[in-house]
This record gives C-alpha cells, sequence and structure tokens, in this order.
C-alpha cells in the first residue's frame, strides 16, 4: 500500500504545501527515495517519466535547507532544456509557498540582466540548463562556497545532447563535500560514467524497469508507406475530436514541424494549434506550452526539444509522425501521456526506412508495438520517385551500419555499370589489338 506523505520526516509547511497541490500518497520513486535523500545519502535514480521524480527529490531537499540564509546558493538542480528548467522551479516554488526559501530559474534564450539581479538579491535554489549555469558563473556573479546539494535532472537527455563537457567543468567549481542527486529515465554508457564521476557510494533507486515506457500508455504502430500517406492518417485521427481530445504531435525536424502545424491550421483553424522547437523565441514556446496546459488548444506540435519539459496531465494521444532517431527519445515522448495514473495512448507512423528504429525501440523498451491496418477511408498515395531513392538510400546506410562490408542497392548499379564499362574497354582494346596485328600481317606479306 502506498505511503502518505504524513508518514515522512517534513515538516508541516512541506506538508500543507503537499496537501494544497492535492497530492496524498506518494508515487513509488517518491516512496523509495525521500528517506535516502533526508538522510544524507548521494542517490541515483531511475524512473519513466511522469512518475513524480521532481517532488522526490525537491521535498526532503526542501526538508533539509528549512529556510532562507544568507546571500549564496545552497542548492543547485541542473535540468537538459529550459522547459524541464521551469517546470522544476513551478515544483519548488510550489512546494516551499510556505517557507522563505528563494529560488532563481536560469536559462539561455534570453539575456542574462534579470537573471543576475535575481542571483545578487540573495537566492538559496537556483534551477539552471548547464550553458547559463556556466556563462553567469564565469562573469563572478553565482557563489558556489556554500553549496550543500547538486542535482542533475534528466541526465540521460543531457548526455545526448552533449553536456558531458559542461557537467564536468561545473564539478569543478563545486565544493567537493556535497550531496548528489542523478536521476534519469534511462542508464546508457554514458549517464553511468558522469554517475561514476558524480556519486560516492550512491543507492540505486528503480521506480520500475529500465527505459520501460509506463504501462499506463497502450502503443500502436502504423506501417506507412511516404509522407502523403502520414498527413492522411492523421487527418483521419483528427476528425475524432472526442477521443483525441489534447495531443502532442512528436517530429523529427523543425521543418517538417512547421509542415504539420500548416496542415493542422489548414484543417482545423489557428486556435487548435501551436508548434514549438528551437527556432520559436523563448516566449512563443512558454505562451505555447501554457495555453495547451491550460486546454486552450487541442494539438502541440513540437520537435524532441520538447518531449520532456511538458508537464500536462490529462494528454490524451501523443502521436510520433516520424519515429526517432535518438531511440531513447521514444520514451520520453510517449511518456507525455499517461502521466502518474492516468492512462494515455502513443501511436506511431513508420515507413520503410524507420523501421530499422523501431526495432531498436522495441530492444530497449523490451516489448512489441503492435501493429494496426491503416483504417479504411485513408487514401495510400503512391510514394514519389525523390521520396522512393531517400528511403532506398537510408536502408542501404542502415544496413552498412549493421554490415561494414554491405555494399548497397546503389552501390551495386554503380558497380554494375563500372564493370560494363571495363568490359567494354576490354572489348575495344582487343578489336584494337586485332586491327593492328592484321594490318602488320598484310604489311608483311607485301613485302
Amino acid at each position: 500500500m502506498a505511503k502518505s506523505f504524513e508518514e515522512f520526516n517534513l515538516n508541516r509547511q512541506i506538508l500543507n504545501a503537499v496537501a494544497d497541490a492535492g497530492y496524498t500518497v506518494a508515487t513509488p520513486i517518491q516512496e523509495k527515495a525521500i528517506a535516502p535523500v533526508l538522510s544524507g545519502q548521494d542517490i541515483c535514480g531511475i524512473a519513466e517519466t511522469g512518475t513524480g521524480k521532481t517532488a522526490a527529490y525537491v521535498l526532503p531537499m526542501l526538508m533539509k535547507l528549512k529556510y532562507a540564509q544568507g546571500d549564496a546558493a545552497r542548492a543547485l538542480i541542473l535540468a537538459p532544456t529550459r522547459e524541464l528548467a521551469m517546470q522544476i522551479a513551478e515544483e519548488v516554488k510550489r512546494f516551499s509557498t510556505y517557507t522563505d526559501l528563494r529560488s532563481v530559474v536560469i536559462f539561455g534564450g534570453i539575456g542574462p540582466k534579470a537573471q543576475k539581479e535575481q542571483i545578487k538579491a540573495g537566492v538559496d535554489i537556483i534551477i539552471a540548463t548547464p550553458g547559463r549555469f556556466l556563462d553567469i558563473y564565469l562573469s563572478g556573479e553565482i557563489n558556489t562556497k556554500y553549496l550543500q546539494f547538486l542535482v542533475l535532472d534528466e541526465a540521460d537527455k543531457m548526455m545526448d545532447m552533449g553536456f558531458i563537457g559542461s557537467i564536468h567543468r561545473i564539478l569543478e567549481v563545486v565544493p567537493r563535500k556535497r550531496q548528489n542527486l542523478l536521476f534519469s529515465a534511462t542508464m546508457s554508457s554514458l549517464v553511468q560514467k558522469i554517475a561514476g564521476d558524480f556519486l560516492k557510494h550512491p543507492t540505486i533507486i528503480e521506480a520500475s524497469e529500465q527505459a520501460t515506457p509506463a504501462q499506463t500508455v497502450t502503443q500502436v504502430l502504423y506501417d506507412v508507406p511516404n509522407f502523403k500517406t502520414k498527413i492522411n492518417l492523421l487527418q483521419h485521427l483528427l476528425k475524432d475530436v472526442e477521443v483525441f481530445n489534447r495531443l502532442i504531435i512528436f517530429c523529427k525536424t523543425k521543418a517538417v514541424a512547421d509542415n504539420i502545424y500548416s496542415f493542422v491550421v489548414r484543417r482545423f483553424g489557428e486556435e487548435s494549434v501551436r508548434v514549438i522547437h528551437a527556432n520559436k523565441g523563448q516566449n512563443t514556446r512558454i505562451n505555447s506550452i501554457n495555453s495547451f496546459k491550460e486546454g486552450n488548444i487541442r494539438v502541440l506540435v513540437a520537435t524532441d526539444v520538447a518531449s520532456r519539459g511538458i508537464d500536462v496531465s490529462e494528454v490524451s494521444h501523443v502521436i510520433n509522425f516520424d519515429v526517432p532517431i535518438i531511440i531513447e527519445d521514444y520514451v520520453h515522448r510517449i511518456g507525455r501521456t499517461g502521466r502518474a495514473f492516468s492512462t494515455g495512448d502513443a501511436i506511431t507512423f513508420c515507413t520503410e526506412a524507420e523501421k530499422y528504429y523501431v526495432r531498436k525501440i522495441e530492444k530497449l523498451i523490451r516489448q512489441y508495438i503492435p501493429v494496426e491496418l491503416i483504417p479504411e477511408g485513408v487514401f495510400i498515395e503512391e510514394t514519389p520517385y525523390e521520396e522512393r531513392q531517400q528511403i532506398a538510400k537510408e536502408i542501404d546506410l542502415q544496413k552498412r551500419k549493421e554490415d561494414p562490408d554491405f555494399k548497397g542497392a546503389f552501390h551495386e548499379k554503380k558497380n554494375a555499370k563500372q564493370i560494363e564499362e571495363r568490359e567494354r574497354e576490354k572489348a575495344r582494346a582487343k578489336a584494337q589489338k586485332t586491327k593492328v596485328f592484321k594490318n602488320k600481317k598484310r604489311f608483311d606479306k607485301k613485302k
């Protein structure tokens, strides 16, 4: 039976904030993490997204910090994206509402002036993306001398985004004596490496099997021949407004995300959809996520920049318009639905060239994703020549990855042409040689 928050050694101010947030019983990761964090242990937490891991470390951290003290930060929480940093900052503010603890969130994409002023005014907890933290630290505005806590949240995404160098630089400037907490949805080799550098004799906490999607998410796969058929299938699904009432559509690139956004606007109106990706300004991204959270829009189109950091309850569906190339991102994408104890559906569109990644995803999650037939009424387009060529090239590249000796269909065609040309050259040379020989014979006879 799940524990009540009253059973943990938390003070009344924090328990009141937990009650205000509507939480009554702890999730498995909270139940396993709160007591070890309170006792001062280093933690390595593996938990699927949407299981309440932010509260699992924020609540005991607030309990140990207790009240505002001095001007320098005593806790640093690092997150890979500005969206996730903002989400963590919201949780910190929510749970510290009855304390005088001060928190500041810092991230790139906007000028650092206001963030520097907030830090200068006095802060207990800094929530930051690694790049902006280093920028402000190097400008002399952050004192790390009094840090007691260092948290790496979504460590696997940080490694995917190339933050390992920044993390090592941060580890060089924080006190050696501190409590370290690392949380990740998957345990890749890079995460294991940073955990080895970062944690001292950690307590390993697993709220679920590693890289296993939430059991509350129903997954299906559609084999779709080409881009236009994907669009037709998307249109067919979106027609059912009652079932597909709040959904996120994930795309591989900014260009595809913009195309899907334009398509949804043409079919269903501008008031029902927003798009977020790296080229969108900070305020646009914040406003789009807030509109989606508040239920003002039905569809959010996003690249993987937003696959983490969107904590929205009651997302009915996630649609993977493209299969992610970084296979761990699949777990995080579909984790946007079926959050906590809700249920949700994850639908993936897959071309022949994307099956390679689906097989890798199934191996990672140790699950078979059921394939469904394309519904009747969805027009299956013929694949244009250029797209057909592109798919064939991608399949060749994938086969070459698995087998370096594989030459590929394109190589074979090219090779066949080269062989044919060489044979023709040989025949021409032979004919020339024969002609010369015959001429020489005739000349010798005349002599």
